[in-house]
């Protein structure tokens, strides 16, 4: 086991682009952390500078106390799960697990017992004398994570290990993947794209864009007080509503809207001086709600009903403003008609619309 610390690392490229911005943050020893964020953002070169597949052009990497930026990957004590599985069409799932235990030499004895105690733990015990081919997208996932597994590294390395998966198989062994950490206890660094993967596996969350880290915490301290715009809009499935406009005090506290649209902002608890600032107030899906009798709310058209079982969301336009509502089912007005929106005051979020960041109301 072995905690992984980055201080200041940075990627530049010959042609001077620069890939990732002065990362520093500490996985702990036994941590699960997930570097997610859009294509592009660095998410794989800082992983692969961590892996040694890619030199580094600052900063200091440290694993386990050892600073190894001029160490060769095989002697970083690191094992990675890449997003192909690059197993060995030829030969059979044990053959596959032993091959990189061959070439280091180890003893047959320990190979085998490796092998056994990795297909048990991932429930390959009954594929062992198949061949790749005769296995499953998820089957050879879970192979590739084996493959890793009887390594026995400080370290595991996973870069978009899943995005092969149709949606049924990325949940399965998604699931399996967060079995499997806490069964070893192992450090892993995990990658991906998706945030659902990265709200449902990490304990804790670097979200980067453009090579930069935009914010890490935990995955609901992120949902709940993301720290900018990109953040905030990033993750949640729907994406934060975003409404641009002039705060007032009326009655409450309101914003408006260009195009003199009114949003009555309920019993929201802001500083007296936000009077008459622009702001950009993100509000998720559910927290908006059809308005009940007395409620104060504002009028907007429904354009699309998307019913998915066990809620729905409702695609509105408040003029040229699109908002998504996520409601249980229930009875709702024909695709065209108006409906009454209310707003969840306590669960706004509000940004500088200049810098993107968050305005704290304390």
């Amino acid at each position: 086991m072995a905690n992984v610390q980055l201080d200041n690392l940075r990627k530049v490229y010959d042609n001077g682009q620069v890939a990732v911005h002065d990362a520093s943050f500490e996985v702990a020893d036994g941590e699960l952390m997930v570097l997610v964020g859009p294509s592009g953002c660095g998410k794989s070169t800082l992983l692969r500078m961590i892996a040694g597949l890619e030199e580094i052009s600052g900063g200091t990497l440290s694993i386990g106390g050892r600073v190894v930026n001029d160490v060769a990957p095989k002697d970083r004590d690191i094992a990675m799960v890449f997003q192909s599985y690059a197993l060995y069409p030829h030969m059979t799932v044990a053959e596959n697990l032993a091959f990189g235990l061959k070439l280091r030499g180890c003893p047959r004895p320990v190979i085998e017992q490796r092998i056994a105690n990795a297909a048990q733990v991932l429930g390959l015990e009954s594929m062992l004398g198949k061949l790749p081919r005769a296995l499953s997208g998820g089957q050879r996932q879970r192979v590739a994570l084996g493959r890793a597994m009887v390594r026995e590294s400080s370290v595991f390395l996973l870069d978009e290990p899943l995005s092969n998966l149709d949606a049924k198989l990325r949940h399965s062994v998604r699931t399996e993947i967060a079995q499997l950490h806490r069964k070893l206890g192992t450090t892993m660094i995990y990658v991906t794209h998706d945030q659902v993967e990265a709200m449902t596996l990490g304990q804790r969350i670097v979200v980067l864009n453009e090579g930069s880290i935009q914010q890490i915490d935990t995955p609901m301290a992120l949902y709940e007080r993301p720290l900018n715009l990109f953040v905030a809009g990033f993750l949640g499935s729907p994406a934060m509503n975003m409404l641009e406009g002039r705060l007032e005090r009326a009655e409450g506290w309101q914003l408006l809207l260009d195009g003199d649209v009114r949003i009555p902002l309920g019993d929201a608890r802001l500083p007296d001086a936000w009077a008459g600032r622009r702001s950009t107030v993100g509000v998720r899906p559910e927290h908006l709600q059809p308005a009940v009798a007395g409620q104060a709310g504002f009028a907007a058209r429904i354009e699309v009903i998307e019913p998915v079982g066990n809620e729905i969301f409702v695609n509105l336009s408040l003029g040229e403003q699109p908002l998504v509502m996520r409601v249980s089912p229930r009875a709702l007005p024909a695709v065209g008609d108006s409906i009454e929106v209310a707003v969840d005051a306590a669960a706004l979020h509000f940004f500088d619309p200049e810098t993107g960041l968050r305005l704290e109301q304390d």
